[in-house]
């Protein structure tokens, strides 16, 4: 039998399977805006082939989708309503893909649970629901992946299009700080004084604020390809964005860690993400925190909610303090 995570990723949705060991997982990446044009059947069938098994072969399958707002437990995706989200209004693009996978395998019959995000409804550190949100379902799922491979106590900071930092204590989720907070990523960001002055005159909207206030936006590079080859030449606007990456990602890790304080710990550091493994990057972090960070690929989502669906079939009932209902 398998166990299969789905992680709903900014670029791509990415597939994996619970192995006993990374040897051990098979691995599936597919662009969100290829998936989106797909049947229901033709999703199921990529799956199929992509990890060699019918789908009568596959045990459970945890899914992630967009903002995993409107749940707190981890659920049955047969008595989820609305795919688990309140709206898939604001922070983000939208493309179609991450839906199409979600109704595939809900209507598909295999065993599926959804994973929430946390946010002002969850049960973690209360102080942090002044922001109705925190952090999206796939973080869970990485997270997981970390509890897996030993870690208790930690901080979790994910740097990409965007940078997301979660906090485990005792091997419960304590509380997260979501992109549009704090740290800039390569894409995504805070709004600034400017941004507000731009969205109040309407020359656009605070989503497209939220999507152009990465460091890019001050460097002559359109993606993160270019400002990487940049980088890997010694160009000093690429490189103070990665510099200004990691300074913001070591300052918002240090916040979590005060609140780790209060749940007797300062925790280990996760770094995950296309740029959370950047070399440069991480030996910044490190520099600033004083610390060796984990350093984890971008299949640790999918990987984490493949741990996820195993260990929910084998009887557990609540995942870092978070509980299941299936």
């Amino acid at each position: 039998m398998m166990f299969i995570g789905v992680d709903h990723g900014t670029t791509a949705m990415r597939f994996a399977s619970a192995g006993k060991d990374d040897a051990g997982v098979i691995r599936l990446e597919v662009p969100r805006q290829d998936i989106a044009p797909m049947s229901e059947p033709e999703v199921i069938s990529l799956i199929e082939e992509g990890f060699g098994v019918k789908s009568d072969e596959i045990e459970m399958i945890a899914v992630t989708y967009s903002m995993g707002d409107s749940i707190t437990s981890i659920e049955n995706i047969d008595h989820v309503q609305n795919r688990g989200v309140r709206s898939i209004e604001g922070a983000g693009k939208k493309t179609g893909g991450g839906s199409r996978v979600f109704d595939a395998v809900k209507n598909s019959g295999i065993p599926a649970v959804v994973i929430p995000g946390i946010h002002d409804k969850s049960r973690t550190d209360p102080r942090l629901n002044v922001f109705s949100h925190s952090t999206s379902p796939e973080k869970i799922g990485i997270a997981y992946h970390a509890f897996c491979m030993g870690l208790a106590d930690f901080v979790l900071s994910d740097i990409s299009s965007n940078t997301v930092t979660l906090g485990v204590a005792n091997g419960r989720v304590i509380g997260a700080i979501d992109a549009c907070i704090f740290a800039p990523g390569l894409v995504h960001g805070p709004l600034d004084v400017q941004a507000l002055r731009d969205v109040d005159a309407g020359k656009i909207s605070a989503n497209e604020a939220f999507t152009k206030a990465g460091v890019l936006k001050h460097t002559p590079f359109s993606d993160r390809h270019e400002l990487l080859k940049a980088a890997l030449n010694g160009d000093s606007e690429a490189l103070l964005a990665l510099d200004t990456i990691a300074l913001f990602a070591a300052m918002e890790i240090s916040c979590m860690q005060m609140l780790l304080k209060d749940y007797g710990s300062r925790g280990e550091v996760v770094l995950e993400g296309s740029v959370g493994e950047i070399p440069r990057v991480v030996e910044k972090i490190n520099a600033h925190l004083g610390t060796e960070c984990h350093v984890l690929d971008r299949w640790s989502a999918a990987i984490g909610c493949a741990e996820i669906a195993r260990d929910i079939a084998g009887g557990r009932r609540e995942i870092l303090g978070i509980p299941v209902n299936f």
